[in-house]
């Protein structure tokens, strides 16, 4: 299966306004609303992202008669990467209320002398993922180090049926990267900026979107 690329922001939406807010100075020392924006997001997203599921159809019972429509066929499963993606996650699970969750602490370590890094991981839980629809979920796909990383660990809990990629605000590399090492997923972004800057942030990117709705961390 050959790996795809969605751009919210292709098409004139509402999400170019909560991407505007997200991204301007003037408008983040407003965590509420940093957070809120990222959640409404995520609930587009989730939206959109429905789309590309198969499903079944059923009749249902009304107090008048039967209705036939459809439901999902598989199950999802929903992956965050601690803290940052909290909640672009809320934003999906608004949408998929079913849905399980599974849950990444990952980190960029200590930049080298080139500004280089490794992704560190230091926690991971998730259920069974055999058949069923996997949504990794993070704000910002930078260097896409980290979304590797997490998803081979993800393979220790099952062979999922598809792969969804979903990020706020993505880099061209980063997007370059992830495709080129899995090909069986599909990317799923609000925006996508062109380039990275010497310490590997997404410019012109947002900031940090873990402090933006949390606070700085030490």
């Amino acid at each position: 299966m050959a790996p795809s690329l969605t751009i919210l922001t292709a098409q004139s939406s509402v999400v170019q306004h909560y991407i505007a807010q997200l991204r301007n100075v003037d408008v983040q020392g407003d965590r509420m609303r940093f957070r809120r924006n990222m959640e409404r997001i995520g609930e587009i997203m989730a939206y959109e992202l429905s789309k590309a599921f198969p499903y079944d159809p059923v009749q249902v019972t009304t107090p008048l008669g039967t209705a036939a429509t459809q439901r999902m066929r598989h199950p999802i499963v929903l992956t965050t990467v601690l803290r940052a993606a909290l909640p672009l996650y809320n934003g999906f699970l608004n949408v998929f209320e079913e849905a399980e969750s599974a849950f990444i602490g990952a980190y960029r370590g200590p930049h080298q002398a080139d500004h280089s890094f490794e992704v560190e991981m230091q926690y991971i839980t998730a259920p069974d993922l055999n058949g069923k629809i996997l949504i990794l979920i993070d704000p910002m796909l930078a260097t896409g180090k980290s979304i590797l990383k997490s998803y081979q660990a993800l393979l220790a809990y099952g062979r999922p049926l598809q792969v969804h990629i979903v990020a706020a605000i993505a880099s061209r590399p980063g997007v370059q990267y992830v495709m080129e090492h899995l090909p069986e997923c599909h990317i799923w972004a609000g925006a996508v900026d062109e380039t990275l800057n010497h310490k590997f942030y997404i410019v012109p990117g947002l900031g940090d979107a873990g402090d933006l709705a949390f606070g700085e961390k030490k």
